[in-house]
């Protein structure tokens, strides 16, 4: 992490735990917004207008989170508005780091070497970790936000007419619901899964291995009941926040993270589901199973070896 702007090495994915052992994640430390007028909304400083090829998505195709990102930039239809810089899949003793692994790219934007320098060009004293995604300003040569639930909602609404309004991923007369289950989901399953794998505890891993499957379970009753989507015929931010995680579980969470009471493929309706959100054009060129598996096998933490399986067969067909 970055301590004051310089990089301290050592990389350990667990920052903080609370009393059980358990893992805590870091709170995003940029949080402006991009809108259609410039207007600062709902949080930060204006002048963040909505224009074509101003902006920049650092991402990382192994983070679900950064994957959100990419999935709102492509149902809004805004690949030609936002730019993108993908980092490879193995995390350095740097952190992330660009270069020409196949799928990854180098920085044209800043010429980077690593993640965590966009984070000191944006602030020379920065104190976190560098993560992704990152929407970066190429006019203000900034950092807008390092959130991935601000930017996916950004990506819905911030950009006005230059992107697909037919695409609502936020709809009004949804919105407590969505709200109301994503808070639910993440942590119970977002981050649950992160809980359990982080874990320093027997007890913070077992507590966060219940919710994991609770709402597995949960989630099987609830698409087996309506679908396809979790709000029925309409696709929301909600499944865009589901589905990064689940696309990710066999190959990584259920045998890496220890979240190995069942696997995805033992539930078929949250099975049919992922076939479903990933037959939706722009979903499938999100998803790279390769950098997912040597990505999350790449943490000494977890895996000192750095051997990565060659397992497991899945049942869906992507890069």
């Amino acid at each position: 992490m970055l301590v004051e702007g310089k990089w301290t090495a050592d990389w350990h994915p667990v920052q903080a735990t609370d009393e059980k052992g358990g893992f805590v994640r870091q709170i995003s430390g940029f949080r402006n917004w991009i809108t259609p007028d410039g207007e600062a909304d709902p949080t930060g400083e204006g002048g963040f207008k909505a224009e074509a090829g101003r902006y920049h998505l650092y991402v990382a195709l192994i983070c679900p989170w950064a994957s959100r990102t990419l999935i709102g930039r492509a149902l809004k239809k805004l690949e030609d508005v936002i730019s993108v810089s993908i980092v490879e899949p193995a995390l350095s003793d740097q952190g992330w780091r660009f270069g020409d692994y196949p799928g990854s790219d180098l920085d044209d934007v800043n010429g980077a070497s690593f993640l965590h320098e966009i984070y000191t060009s944006a602030d020379s004293v920065y104190t976190g970790r560098a993560t992704v995604p990152v929407l970066f300003d190429k006019e203000r040569r900034t950092i807008v936000n390092n959130e991935s639930a601000d930017i996916l909602r950004m990506l819905n609404s911030g950009f006005g007419s230059l992107g697909d309004e037919s695409i609502d991923l936020y709809p009004e007369d949804l919105r407590a619901q969505i709200d109301g289950l994503n808070e639910r989901i993440y942590p119970m399953l977002n981050n649950g899964v992160y809980r359990t794998g982080f874990a320093t505890t027997q007890i913070a891993y077992e507590e966060a291995f219940a919710d994991v499957f609770t709402m597995l379970d949960e989630l099987e009753t609830r698409l087996e009941n309506r679908g396809p989507f979790l709000f029925g015929d309409r696709m929301t931010e909600a499944d865009v926040r589901l589905f990064v995680t689940l696309i990710r579980f066999d190959a990584a969470y259920h045998g890496l993270f220890k979240c190995n009471l069942r696997r995805l493929a033992d539930y078929p309706s949250l099975s049919r589901y992922v076939e479903t959100v990933l037959a939706i054009p722009g979903v499938r060129g999100t998803v790279n199973i390769d950098h997912i598996k040597r990505g999350y096998y790449s943490i000494k933490a977890l895996n000192p070896t750095g051997i990565v399986p060659v397992g497991p067969q899945l049942p869906f067909a992507t890069a």
